[in-house]
């Protein structure tokens, strides 16, 4: 492991370390849980506390959850075994080491942005397989999320990075109207890979 790599995994585990209670499921999962396939392989990818791991195996999935962060990978395990839930934790860099081909019926990404994994994350769905993916935007109406603009979307970069599946929701509200109400600073996406005998275009 790099200098790098080993300051970033403490920083996260400093951070994790100091979060008390129950993980929650990103908005994207919750509000579009319906859509979930009733059994399949799921993949929450830089899943911190497992909020979105938990949700996908309380809905009857086979979970794998991956994380840089040792504590947070031990607190997801200990929280699984305690409901007797399937998942498999996983301490691992997802850029050194990503999901492989056609691999996951289901990926759900939040708080995470990396952009050179979205062709990869593309691939690593099955055909007919769901991605869910959250997370901040540049044109933010408060101070949350990042400070680091490589780590905010562009308008519409979103949708435009997962341009090859077919798209089934998308909220990215910006700066419009009331900005006390609705989705304000993040974008949410959820995109499906097109079966083989569809058309790629949607």
């Amino acid at each position: 492991m790099t200098p790098e790599l080993r300051a970033m995994q403490e920083k996260w585990n400093q951070r994790y370390a100091a979060i008390t209670g129950e993980p929650q499921a990103s908005r994207v999962l919750q509000e579009n849980h319906h859509l979930l396939p009733a059994e399949g392989d799921a993949l929450d990818l830089a899943c911190g506390l497992g909020g979105n791991a938990l949700l996908l195996a309380r809905s009857g999935l086979d979970v794998q959850a991956w994380d840089l962060s040792s504590v947070a990978i031990e607190a997801l395990r200990v929280r699984a075994a305690r409901e007797d839930l399937a998942v498999m934790v996983g301490q691992r860099d997802v850029l050194e080491q990503p999901p492989g081909v056609e691999s996951f019926d289901v990926i759900v990404v939040s708080y995470f942005l990396e952009r050179g994994l979205a062709p990869l994350l593309c691939t690593a769905l099955r055909p007919g397989g769901l991605l869910f993916y959250q997370t901040f935007v540049r044109d933010r109406v408060s101070a949350r999320g990042p400070d680091n603009p490589d780590f905010l979307l562009e308008e519409n970069e979103l949708r435009d990075l997962f341009a090859p599946l077919c798209l089934r929701v998308y909220r990215e509200e910006g700066s419009v109207g009331d900005v006390h109400q609705g989705l304000r600073d993040e974008a949410l996406l959820v995109a499906q890979r097109p079966l083989k005998e569809q058309a790629v275009s949607c």
